[in-house]
């Protein structure tokens, strides 16, 4: 029995929470990853898997076997970074996950980093935050993007990357306006419009929005709802609606003829995004390459030009 196989098995069945995805996301048929996780129940002598017509979870055992084989995993996969980076060319994945308003400036560090290592394999998630701190102290996540108040583990690091800046964004038809246009700061109180559309209010972003609104003694009732930020500026762009998103959201259609973009004041509204990563990863090569990065000036560059106060020239 390949022990280390089995391992990845029973970190994709825990990580997917179905026998047929976590074969699948393995390129090994059902039958197969059932019958390793078997071997390895045989090996060990007990139980691993709570079996019913569907996975039903993990044993107690079941848990200290997958915590052993994450280890093992990670164990592996440093040592095959250490090597390639020896070799001189650093391989591997990083697997990384942001917040979906932080995913645009994910994609674009993932980027400068494929350019500075063209082997390696960067990995993106978009995920809630408690979904990302799940991630990363299970180890299924190398390196997340997200809001720093939201991290409550000790075991976690932050290192703060940018403020976000609230944006007002409105569309208005080439016709009227053959180039971006930079609306004069906006109060919150006047950020109220009709055919408001919104992220969904399980979501940071929204209950950001929600607070500010509060503090001018208003209540915000959006028109529409969306997990999805693609939605959210198809609907500006295609429906006709309003939003309220962050500046690296806005970067992405900034260029767009008859975008218009406000920015909102009173009060003015901050929020800091983070690069987050567990202290026990820090030896893996590939987020050791990350973390250079992190303090490079071409990544500084696009901090400060697509995201957070964003400029109009």
């Amino acid at each position: 029995m390949n022990v280390l196989a089995a391992m990845r098995y029973l970190a994709a069945l825990q990580a997917h929470g179905h026998f047929a995805r976590a074969a699948e996301a393995c390129h090994i048929t059902q039958p197969a990853l059932s019958n390793a996780l078997r071997a390895l129940e045989q090996e060990f002598g007990v139980a691993i898997v709570r079996r019913g017509r569907l996975f039903a979870g993990l044993t107690p055992e079941g848990e200290q076997v997958l915590q052993t084989g994450l280890e093992m995993l990670m164990q592996e996969e440093r040592l095959r970074q250490t090597l390639s980076a020896q070799a001189g060319r650093l391989q591997g994945q990083l697997r990384m996950a942001a917040v979906p308003t932080a995913m645009p400036m994910l994609l674009r560090f993932a980027a400068l980093l494929r350019e500075r290592h063209p082997a390696l394999q960067p990995v993106l998630h978009s995920m809630s935050s408690p979904d990302i701190e799940r991630g990363l102290e299970a180890l299924n996540l190398d390196l997340a993007l997200g809001y720093s108040d939201r991290i409550r583990s000790p075991r976690t690091q932050c290192l703060p990357q940018y403020q976000e800046q609230y944006y007002l964004l409105r569309c208005r038809s080439a016709v009227e306006s053959a180039d971006p246009q930079w609306d004069q700061p906006l109060p919150w109180a006047q950020a109220r419009v009709d055919r408001l559309c919104l992220l969904t209010p399980d979501m940071h972003n929204r209950q950001i929005v929600e607070r500010a609104f509060a503090s001018v003694g208003l209540q915000v009732r959006p028109v529409l709802e969306t997990n999805s930020v693609q939605a959210l500026l198809q609907a500006v762009l295609e429906a006709g609606m309003a939003s309220i998103v962050p500046g690296a959201v806005l970067a992405t259609v900034r260029h767009l003829p008859g975008v218009h973009a406000a920015p909102l004041v009173e009060p003015a509204v901050h929020s800091e995004v983070a690069f987050i990563y567990q202290q026990t990863q820090a030896s893996m090569p590939a987020l050791q390459a990350a973390l250079v990065l992190m303090g490079d000036e071409v990544w500084r560059g696009q901090c400060l030009h697509h995201a957070g106060a964003l400029q109009s020239s």
